[in-house]
C-alpha cells in the first residue's frame, strides 16, 4: 500500500470512529457523576456552577455532590460506590484520602470508565487528568506575601484544612518550605481544622495564647481562613492573616483590612475544565496529566479589578 493511500485510510477509519462516537452519544444519555470533598463551602458551590456550565454546553448530565464537611472520608467513600453503581460514562473525583478512594477507582479501571481528579489528586495511575490548581506553588506564593507584611521576621503559624488529601499536603508544604528562605522567620505551629470556622477558630485561639508574639497566621483555606479571622477577633488580637480561597466573609475582611490577602483559585474554571475532561476522555481523546487552572493573589488594592474580580466568588 502507498503512503498516500495510507493517510487516506487511517483518516477514514479516525472519521468513522468520530462518527460512531456522534452516534452513540446521541442514543445513550452521558452521565457523568462528580464528587466533590465537600458541598458547604462557597469554593465547592462555585466548582458545581462551572460544572454544570461545561454540561449544558456539552450536552451531558452531571450530578454533583460531597459531605458536609471535609472530614467525611467514610460518607465520600459511599458517595463514590453509589454513583459507581449508576453507571456512569465517567466519573470526577476530588479524593478527601487517596487510600479511601482506591478501591472505587480499581473498580471504575475494571469498568473502563475514564477516572477524571479534580482539586485533590490521587496517588494513582488510573484518573486520566486532574484538574487543579499548582497548591504548592500558590502557598508559596501565600509565604512570600506574608513575609513582606511582618518584615521578613517574626513567629507564624499555619491552620490548614487536613494532612491527607494532596490540597492539604501541598498547602502546608508549598507554605512551609518556602518560609524556610526566610531566615528571620519561624513557623512555629501547624494545625488542622477539617476546614470548619468553629474547630479552625478553637485551634488558632490555643496558639495565639501559645505564642502571644505571633506575627502571622495561614489559613489554608476558606473554613481555615475565616476560623482564624474569627479567633483574632474574639481574642482580640491584631495579626496579619493571609487566607486561601475567597467567599462572602473573606472578601469582606479583606476589603475592611481584618485579612490581608488571600490566595484564589479558579473554581469556576476549575469545574468547568472536569467536565470538557470528562467529555474528552469518553471521545477516547488523550490528555494531558494535569489541567493547571491557574490561582492569583488577591487584596484590597487589587480585588476589584475585573480579572481578579472574575474569580472571586460569593
Amino acid at each position: 500500500m502507498s503512503m498516500g493511500k495510507a493517510i487516506v485510510g487511517g483518516a477514514v477509519v479516525v472519521a468513522a470512529g468520530v462518527a460512531a462516537y456522534f452516534a452513540f452519544m446521541a442514543n445513550r444519555e452521558v452521565y457523568i457523576p462528580i464528587v466533590s470533598k465537600g458541598s458547604q463551602h462557597q469554593f465547592w458551590q462555585a466548582v458545581k456552577a462551572g460544572a454544570e456550565q461545561a454540561a449544558k454546553d456539552f450536552d451531558v448530565r452531571i450530578t454533583f455532590e460531597g459531605p458536609e464537611n471535609e472530614t467525611m472520608i467514610d460518607k465520600q467513600t459511599e458517595m463514590l460506590k453509589s454513583a459507581l453503581a449508576n453507571k456512569p460514562a465517567a466519573l470526577a473525583l476530588a479524593a478527601l484520602a487517596g487510600m479511601a478512594a482506591t478501591p472505587m477507582l480499581v473498580d471504575a479501571h475494571y469498568k473502563k470508565l475514564p477516572v477524571i481528579a479534580f482539586d485533590s489528586g490521587v496517588d494513582s495511575v488510573i484518573p486520566r487528568t486532574t484538574a487543579t490548581t499548582d497548591n504548592f506553588a500558590a502557598a508559596g506564593l501565600a509565604a512570600d506575601k506574608m513575609a513582606e507584611l511582618i518584615g521578613k521576621s517574626g513567629e507564624v503559624a499555619v491552620v490548614v484544612h487536613d494532612d491527607h488529601s494532596r490540597t492539604g499536603i501541598d498547602r502546608r508544604d508549598g507554605f512551609v518550605k518556602r518560609m524556610k528562605a526566610y531566615h528571620d522567620i519561624k513557623v512555629v505551629s501547624v494545625q488542622y481544622g477539617g476546614g470548619d470556622k468553629a474547630k479552625s477558630a478553637e485551634i488558632t485561639k490555643a496558639i495565639l495564647e501559645q505564642y502571644p508574639d505571633i506575627k502571622g497566621i495561614f489559613g489554608a483555606n476558606e473554613g481555615s481562613a475565616i476560623g482564624v479571622l474569627n479567633a483574632m477577633k474574639e481574642m482580640q488580637k491584631k495579626i496579619v492573616i493571609v487566607g486561601y480561597d475567597s467567599g462572602k466573609e473573606q472578601k469582606a475582611a479583606v476589603a475592611s483590612g481584618e485579612m490581608a490577602g488571600a490566595i484564589s483559585q479558579n473554581p469556576v474554571g476549575m469545574g468547568y475544565k472536569t467536565v470538557e475532561a470528562a467529555v474528552r476522555a469518553i471521545k477516547g481523546e488523550q490528555l494531558p496529566k494535569v489541567i493547571d487552572t491557574g490561582f492569583y493573589w488577591w487584596d484590597k488594592n487589587n480585588m476589584n479589578d475585573p480579572k481578579i474580580a472574575a474569580v472571586l466568588y460569593d
